[in-house]
């Protein structure tokens, strides 16, 4: 074989690897992007995560809250509907004297 032939050869040879090499640096930088990207989007849904979980909370809480207002406004209308009806006996009452 003849050293120009070689030499082509190894010039051909050594501009693949070359051409491999870019293709795979570039391929890592994608790759590296996107592992950047998961991260920040498993970021992102571990505070989503933490958000609903308060807001779960802070929703018992306040339908706890809810309910014993509803208890307590249940039991007022009650105690208005008695005094009511004992104030129009009263009155009655003394209509009739």
């Amino acid at each position: 074989m003849s050293v120009d032939l070689q030499d082509q050869e190894y010039e051909l040879a050594a501009k693949r690897v070359e051409e491999a090499l870019g293709k795979l640096d570039a391929g890592l930088r994608s790759l590296n992007g996107r592992v950047r990207s998961i991260s920040r989007i498993e970021t992102d849904v571990a505070k989503l995560e933490r958000d609903r979980a308060a807001l779960a909370n802070e929703l018992g809480r306040v339908t706890q809250k809810a309910n014993k207002l509803d208890k307590g406004a249940s039991e007022v209308s009650k105690r208005l509907v008695n005094a009511m009806e004992e104030v129009n006996s009263v009155l009655d009452e003394k209509g009739n004297s």
